[in-house]
């Protein structure tokens, strides 16, 4: 019997928050008011000079611009194991690097290759809501690991070990730094999380997107990020070129694929991207030169400095429970005692936005069981940003008593 008009049942997954905001954003500010946007994860010193120079002179030197490789051109493929030779001193075989339309691509054809409908997958919560989604879309069982400030907000054995006595798990997703707390795991706690994964036949799905960009006081310790790939080669690897390099417009993002799962990869991206933007594929080669890495490593000593002003404004804005934010550039914070009139931070957010034009995003996205009380603030705006944003914040928490 035909189910008659209408959408799929697998698309019923909520929107992502914080494009919702930047629309919000886009109409504020169309209509004349000035508007702080600390919402999205959005680097605002945008793509590196090299970068933006090759892409200028792909313009006028007539290389050709059609499709490439469904992994992508070679030289890119090369250059970035050596981008892993350099932060990792990891040998990667190019025909094991898929570059793909954002990370969200990668996701997409990884989760694919790696999980069948009804597979159940792990993810610790708060977390990036798109994984949850994307899965779902797919017809994956996800249950989400209650990671809180004990936990540091990522997963240990003994959430796992929990997860695992309530049934068969296909896979685990693992995002060090994390999106939306900035939380990392160190060498020895990413071996652990690894050998439980191999002990028990799980995938490990490692986003790696927000590498290289980590505080200074870790840094001696964790370098960039920890690569699933320093302890096990079956992990799939996820990362990308919008967030170190700040190239989020450009949706190019690239996978590293264990062995077993290169063809299924290989023919499913080529079955729905063919490939990812030739012309951002070109210059992103640059991305990979001594002046890009110097300005990129730039750019997060502002992350950092960033970061500073509003963790040490906690106290006198008397938001709770602020997550260590080891890495990226967020800060996950508790607003319980300052929601006022407000029922939750979806409407505090609101109401922030259209009466001081400071745009964050609410916890619910990230955190569907906790996330009512929470917010997140991007950083990427730079610390120019979340000063002047800071000061609106605090008049409109003094203004609600």
């Amino acid at each position: 019997m035909s189910r008659g008009l209408g959408a799929s049942a697998r698309s019923a997954v909520p929107p992502f928050a914080v494009m919702t905001v930047l629309q919000r954003v886009a109409e504020l500010r169309a209509s004349g008011q000035d508007v702080i946007s600390l919402c999205a994860g959005e680097p605002s010193q945008g793509a590196t000079s090299d970068v933006k120079r090759r892409m200028g002179e792909l313009m006028i030197d007539r290389t050709p611009l059609g499709y490439s490789e469904t992994f992508g051109l070679r030289p890119l493929r090369e250059a970035i194991a050596g981008h892993y030779r350099r932060w990792y001193d990891l040998e990667v075989p190019v025909e094991q690097i898929a570059v793909t339309t954002g990370s969200s691509g990668a996701f997409l054809v990884g989760f694919l290759a790696a999980f069948d409908a009804g597979d159940r997958v792990l993810l610790a919560r708060p977390g990036y809501p798109a994984y949850r989604n994307i899965l779902t879309s797919l017809g994956c069982a996800v249950t989400e690991l209650a990671c809180g400030p004990a936990e540091r907000f990522q997963p240990t054995r003994a959430l796992l070990d929990a997860a695992l006595a309530d049934g068969p798990v296909a896979g685990l997703v693992l995002a060090s730094p994390a999106n939306p707390t900035g939380t990392m795991v160190d060498h020895d706690q990413l071996a652990d999380l690894v050998a439980w994964c191999g002990d028990h036949g799980v995938r490990l799905v490692s986003d790696e997107i927000y590498h290289g960009i980590v505080d200074a006081g870790l840094s001696e310790r964790v370098g960039a990020g920890c690569s699933a790939w320093q302890h096990d080669r079956t992990a799939v690897l996820i990362s990308s070129f919008s967030k170190y390099w700040g190239m989020t417009g450009w949706r190019l993002g690239w996978a590293v694929v264990p062995d077993d799962l290169v063809s299924a990869v290989d023919a499913l991206a080529g079955n729905y991207a063919l490939c990812a933007p030739v012309p951002a594929q070109h210059a992103a080669i640059q991305a990979f030169t001594e002046s890009s890495y110097a300005e990129a490593g730039a750019a997060v000593e502002e992350f950092a400095a960033a970061r500073s002003l509003v963790l040490d404004s906690v106290a006198d804005l008397g938001w709770a429970k602020v997550a260590p934010a080891d890495g990226a550039f967020y800060v996950w914070a508790d607003i319980a005692e300052q929601l006022g009139p407000y029922p939750d931070s979806v409407a505090w957010c609101a109401a922030l936005l259209d009466t001081e034009g400071v745009a964050v995003t609410p916890g619910p996205d990230f955190d569907t069981v906790d996330g009512g009380t929470a917010i997140r603030l991007s950083l990427a705006a730079g610390p120019e940003a979340i000063a002047a944003a800071l000061l609106r914040i605090h008049r409109f928490q003094q203004a609600l008593g």
